[in-house]
């Protein structure tokens, strides 16, 4: 935990991105690390713990990471949670929590909101365009004898 505290208030005074940070640890060793990069890449889904948790799967070779646990400076935001899940990894430590995050200027309350109503009620509007050529790629996989279920 020490090591993604002090990742995410390094991350404060490079100006990279926001105060976070987070780790991903496997056999008391440290396999991925990461901060905030959101401002440097332009990228708002580069959170500490997407670039922790990619940066863990290049080195295991594997988009799984069952016996890792996951060090981050804060709860997790819904985004970084559902990766989390994604990876399998066995257990997340944080620091901060969403409130403390909400209270300089990183509210996901609205996020959690949105999710909870359906697609044709968000303020990000969606609409389903039906498609048969859709189907035809799943049910391609599904048919797929060497496909790596995941």
């Amino acid at each position: 935990m020490r090591r993604a505290i002090a990742l995410s208030t390094q991350n404060v005074t490079s100006n990279q991105g926001g105060p976070f940070g987070a780790v991903v640890v496997k056999d008391s060793q440290i396999i991925g690390e990461g901060t905030n990069r959101v401002l440097a890449t332009n990228d708002p889904g580069a959170h500490a713990e997407v670039i922790a948790i990619r940066e863990a799967c290049r080195r295991l070779k594997s988009f799984e990471l069952r016996g890792c646990e996951i060090y981050s400076s804060c709860e997790p935001c819904p985004m970084c949670m559902g990766l989390i899940y994604w990876s399998r990894a066995d257990r997340v430590y944080y620091a901060n929590t969403a409130a403390d995050a909400a209270r300089i200027g990183f509210d996901d309350a609205f996020i959690y909101s949105e999710l909870a109503l359906p697609p044709e009620r968000r303020a990000v509007k969606m609409e389903r365009v039906k498609s048969p050529e859709a189907l035809e790629a799943f049910a391609a996989w599904e048919k797929k004898p060497d496909k790596t279920p995941y």
